[in-house]
């Protein structure tokens, strides 16, 4: 996630612009989505709004480090690097 994060803001804005902000941003979501059902199982998730493409790298930063909190199983950490590794794909970077 780190590293997904680190190429986005490495990535020129064009690229942001195609799709790498918008794969960040879904991610993100995704994340805060799962961290926010863990923690408070049966309550309404909350959506991450969004903050730009030049904030979708942070976004992914602090869901990500949020959901690995409170991931309880190796499974749940498996899960988590592969919509990593496919969002990354996705976005080209």
């Amino acid at each position: 996630m780190d590293h997904f994060a680190d190429r986005l803001r490495a990535a020129p804005q064009s690229r942001l612009q195609r799709a790498a902000a918008a794969e960040a941003l879904a991610l993100a979501r995704e994340f805060a989505r799962r961290a926010q059902l863990l923690e408070t199982p049966g309550a309404e998730p909350r959506e991450m709004p969004d903050a730009g493409m030049f904030a979708a790298a942070d976004q992914i930063t602090v869901a990500g480090h949020d959901l690995a909190l409170v991931l309880k199983s190796e499974e749940e950490v498996e899960e988590a690097v592969r919509l990593v590794e496919e969002a990354q794909k996705r976005a080209g970077v």
